[in-house]
């Protein structure tokens, strides 16, 4: 029997080249609001909840309104200044396709703001391949919390075992290792293949996955 039965797919840095665009945008959203920090800091939290990050670099609670606003704020400023520059990931719609042509149920785990997801999914060519069912309802915290990994879950009809997650940072494998969920990482998020140390395999991003897929914890070869 194949090792897995559904995939949950992140999508920020994992299909589409969108990290360094979400950072300039936070750097922006957080200047607004009085707070100057540089990119490279918020780069590195690039991945995990933005009210975490907030949390982490004003040390306003995470659950206060001033930081919900806060997020809305910033992902008008992705829409509106960003957005032009994110690019599609080589290979992401070809990977897709691929999942489905193996009969993989799949659902999006990911946390991109409402506003945003709809513009993601068309960039990464993949807007018509994700129906409703495949959206995952918002989660109730954010990574490195598995709440939105259990979202994903929710979307599919598999045991949790037979289950994996494709995603870019840390903060997914954090997710996925409390979740009990395995991760296979992608290196396109920025981080490197030791940051993403408990992923069952590290690719370089969707194409080489696709190269490599008869390797692949997908193919139901050995984990790397």
């Amino acid at each position: 029997m194949r090792r897995y039965a559904a995939v949950l797919l992140d999508l920020d840095g994992t299909l589409v080249d969108s990290n360094d665009a979400h950072a300039g945008a936070w750097v922006d959203a957080l200047a607004a609001r009085g707070v100057e920090v540089g990119v490279a800091r918020v780069r590195r939290m690039i991945g995990m909840g933005g009210d975490r990050l907030v949390e982490q670099i004003t040390g306003w609670p995470r659950d206060s309104r001033k930081v919900q606003k806060l997020q809305d704020e910033c992902a008008e400023i992705f829409v509106e200044r960003w957005l032009r520059y994110v690019r599609p990931l080589d290979g992401s719609r070809a990977l897709v396709l691929r999942l489905g042509q193996e009969g993989y149920q799949i659902a999006l785990a990911s946390a991109s703001h409402a506003d945003a997801l709809d513009r993601l999914l068309e960039l990464a060519q993949i807007a018509d391949l994700i129906d409703a069912r495949a959206r995952s309802p918002r989660p109730q915290a954010s990574k490195p919390d598995p709440a939105t990994i259990e979202a994903g879950l929710s979307r599919v009809d598999v045991e949790r075992s037979r289950a994996v997650m494709i995603g870019d940072t840390p903060y997914d494998v954090e997710a996925g290792r409390a979740a009990r969920v395995d991760v296979i990482g992608m290196t396109t998020g920025g981080y490197s293949v030791e940051a993403l140390a408990g992923a069952v395999a590290v690719f370089r991003g969707p194409s080489d996955l696709l190269a490599r897929w008869a390797e692949s914890p997908l193919a139901g070869g050995a984990a790397r």
